[in-house]
């Protein structure tokens, strides 16, 4: 979606309100396609005192994994950004996005945003136990029957033990 901005820039005040989705479906992620439901984004490009903000905020629910327990899960996600926007910027900085012709692509800074704010680990709850790396069972569900291997540098102690028995 692009935004002209030209109606704002000299008005003080003023503000431009703005809502879209945008569908990622097709953008892979190692192998997978977890934003299934399109991105609704809202925001606003406000000029205050002769300086253009935009803010812009992204949802949407990330069909996920656990990276810990392999299940999946529904992973609600939302991503708020603010930038300064600037017709001529003098100099390149992260803080101040460029416009072109008085307009600025919205649609295509927030699929930037979206994606490179997208975790890089996916867990289904902060307390997951994960699998047993031995038997594969899901240490969620219960314990697992694995006899628990010694640290190998504790291994000699072992022997010692294994002989008193």
């Amino acid at each position: 979606m692009v935004l002209n901005l030209q109606k704002i820039i000299n008005a003080p005040g003023e503000r431009m309100a703005f809502q879209f989705e945008l569908d990622l479906s097709g953008v892979d992620f190692g192998g997978m396609y977890p934003i299934q439901e399109p991105v609704v984004v809202t925001g606003q490009a406000r000029n205050t005192a002769g300086m253009l903000t935009l803010e812009m905020e992204m949802s949407t629910v990330l069909k996920s994994v656990c990276d810990r327990c392999m299940k999946p899960f529904d992973n609600p996600r939302r991503v708020s950004y603010q930038c300064l926007l600037d017709d001529a910027p003098e100099e390149e900085n992260d803080e101040i996005v460029p416009l072109v012709n008085h307009t600025l692509d919205a649609g295509e800074l927030a699929k930037t945003i979206f994606i490179l704010e997208m975790d890089t680990k996916t867990l289904c709850s902060e307390d997951c136990k994960g699998l047993c790396p031995g038997c594969g069972v899901d240490l969620n569900q219960g314990s697992c029957t694995c006899k628990k291997e010694a640290d190998p540098r504790l291994a000699v102690l072992a022997k010692l033990l294994e002989k008193d028995s």
